[in-house]
């Protein structure tokens, strides 16, 4: 994706599901755990590098031992931060205290981080600051076991005021409106409530309080606490929680927005946002792997006791696609065959485009994320030309020559890595003009391989604001001269915000709602916007239920082909020279491409869930009110 674009978040959960002796003994080391999940943390690395976190929890400890550790970093490389803490600190321990290198149970009570249970976090902020107070797991501490709360997620809930309300409605004082704190505040106050009500009965079975202790962690019912936590949750989540006794839970949205996959043996049982992660740690085939259910939780005892429960009614599945497009990481199995689809469909409009003439067009890609749907779209280039030369062939019939043949069959797809990004260079200039010229020179170009006379087809992820590419990646492509130059977006025109994990939050950042403010404008039809307005405004205080995303209507005149060259005039500055044209993906081809994810509310305004109705509204509020706030 060449416009920066923070998103997401990584998860991993590690349950180890034998003594720690065992794991010394079968692979050498009782930090198998800890060197997992550090294994599984960089393998998700491409979901947040805003900040990092690990918490761990031992089982069984004396009362007076510590049982939960816990390590945040905000720093250039979180993960490599935290990992190089947790190992200076078991280094430490291991050079004074010689005789724990003979005994794990003595290093599980000496050195930190060394549990059966783990949750790691890797962090793109986008509510919020990125402060390290920001970056999970977060902490609800209590002098009971019980009701020591770990809280670390993939989300973004659209309600976040109404959730915070409810807290305060409780008695309850948050001491902060973060999503993070309401969603944990909520889930601790209905844990306190039913340790309160299971400690009552221990009492009336006559337990003595240690008694009732161990009652209390056999009884306790994590999906109960769930159901009456998540009942008025509206957002996008993948929820992972650690209690201090040590049972856990991750529970997926009831639309399946965000990823969560699974896998279980008798040593561990491991969660992960994406699926490679899990394979390529724990080398385990494809078929392995699960996913975990919309609206369903994984729930471990603290005897790992491993079940799956629904605790919200799943609704229609709207997994994110671009989770497929772009941010889960392209080494899943089925995702690279997607993203080749996703290229490949593109190609009869690229065909279209360039007349076909292959002969006089190089193809290539910006940024390396789209290099799998361009070898999708060379697939499709190929096929094109081999149709060109059984033309060819038969054109000549009988009077095709040994040396006609020969340059038929010579005739090949030009390929060529174009652009090259310099990682070193970086734009310390903050005043526009000579910032400009600055981020013009991101990338290096190759010379040398483009003709007067060639078409020049790059392919992109997908394109959001258009300001890399108007400010960079086009006068850079200019340089080489081309005919033209044909950008190929993998992904449909992005129109609408996104509420539900990834940053793009102002309407106004939008290429597409910039080109369809200036199709009203070309038309004489700007009288919609207000229009528009008003109906958001009548809104404000309708429930979520009944909201209706009238932003569509902004769209609605124009065909996707009017849009699109629209753009191309926005990203085209008078000192290109090349002819510009920004081709898009269909909706249709993408659910196509991509059939199990057929969540598009960013390209269709066709929100799952009725949070996000009243989030596209109010940013179209916050855009007429010049208000720069998020809409949720």
């Amino acid at each position: 994706m060449s416009d920066a674009l923070k998103h997401e978040c990584g998860i991993a959960l590690v349950r180890l599901l034998k003594p720690l002796e065992y794991y010394k003994e079968k692979y050498g080391t009782a930090f198998y755990g800890i060197n997992k999940m550090y294994l599984m943390m960089e393998k998700q690395h491409n979901r947040g590098q805003d900040g990092a976190g690990f918490a761990s929890i031992k089982l069984n400890v004396d009362p007076g031992e510590r049982y939960i550790s816990r390590v945040r970093s905000n720093s250039a490389q979180p993960i490599q931060d935290i990992f190089s803490k947790i190992n200076n600190r078991i280094n430490s321990e291991l050079t004074n205290r010689p005789e724990l290198i003979k005994s794990v149970p003595a290093q599980k009570k000496h050195i930190p981080y060394l549990g059966e249970l783990m949750l790691g976090h890797v962090r793109y902020g986008t509510f919020g600051g990125n402060s390290v107070e920001n970056v999970h797991p977060f902490l609800r501490q209590n002098n009971w076991m019980h009701r020591n709360l770990i809280i670390a997620g993939n989300f973004n809930m659209t309600n976040t005021t109404q959730l915070f309300n409810e807290l305060i409605e409780l008695g309850m004082h948050p001491k902060e409106k973060a999503d993070t704190i309401t969603i944990m505040e909520k889930i601790g106050h209905f844990l306190d409530d039913a340790v309160r009500k299971l400690y009552k009965k221990a009492k009336a079975k006559g337990l003595s309080k240690i008694e009732a202790s161990q009652f209390i962690i056999e009884k306790l019912n994590l999906a109960k606490i769930l159901r009456k936590s998540a009942n008025r949750w509206d957002g996008g989540y993948v929820m992972a929680g650690l209690l201090g006794h040590g049972d856990s839970f991750v529970f997926r949205d009831p639309a399946g927005i965000r990823p969560a996959f699974y896998y279980k043996d008798d040593e561990v049982v491991v969660v992960a946002s994406e699926r490679p992660a899990i394979q390529t740690v724990f080398n385990v085939p494809f078929e392995e792997v699960n996913e975990l259910d919309p609206g369903h939780a994984l729930l471990l005892k603290k005897d790992g006791y491993m079940s799956i429960s629904k605790i919200l009614e799943p609704l229609e599945k709207k997994a994110c696609s671009f989770e497929r497009i772009y941010f889960s990481r392209g080494s899943d199995a089925e995702i690279y065959q997607e993203r080749k689809k996703l290229g490949k469909l593109l190609m009869p409009k690229v065909l279209k485009e360039i007349q076909h003439d292959t002969e006089n067009t190089v193809f290539s890609f910006i940024p390396n994320t789209a290099e799998t749907s361009f070898y999708g779209m060379l697939e499709a280039a190929q096929d094109e030309l081999n149709n060109q030369k059984n033309a060819a062939i038969l054109n000549e019939g009988d009077g095709l020559t040994d040396k006609k043949l020969k340059e038929i069959l010579s005739r090949k797809i030009r390929t060529e890595k174009i652009a090259i990004k310099d990682v070193k260079l970086r734009t310390f200039i903050t005043e526009d003009s000579s910032r400009d010229d600055l981020v013009a020179h991101v990338y290096d170009v190759t010379y040398g391989v483009i003709k007067a006379e060639d078409n020049l087809v790059i392919i992109d992820d997908s394109i959001v604001r258009g300001t890399t590419l108007k400010k960079s990646i086009l006068k850079m492509l200019d340089r080489l001269a081309p005919k033209k130059v044909v950008v190929v977006s993998s992904a449909p025109q992005i129109r609408y915000p996104d509420c539900y994990g990834i940053d793009m939050a102002r309407l106004e950042a939008l290429i597409a709602f910039q080109a369809a403010l200036e199709l009203h404008k070309d038309r004489g039809t700007e009288a919609i916007i207000d229009k528009i307005y008003s109906k958001c405004k009548a809104q404000e205080n309708v429930l979520d239920s009944e909201q209706i995303n009238h932003v569509k209507d902004l769209y609605a005149p124009f065909l996707d082909e009017e849009i699109s060259d629209k753009i191309s005039e926005i990203i085209c500055e008078k000192t290109i020279r090349a002819e510009v044209k920004v081709i898009f993906q269909s909706v249709e081809d993408l659910h196509q491409a991509c059939p199990k994810n057929l969540g598009d509310w960013y390209f269709t305004g066709d929100y799952p869930t009725p949070g996000g109705n009243r989030v596209v509204n109010k940013a179209f509020i916050n855009f007429i009110e010049k208000n720069p706030k998020r809409a949720y």
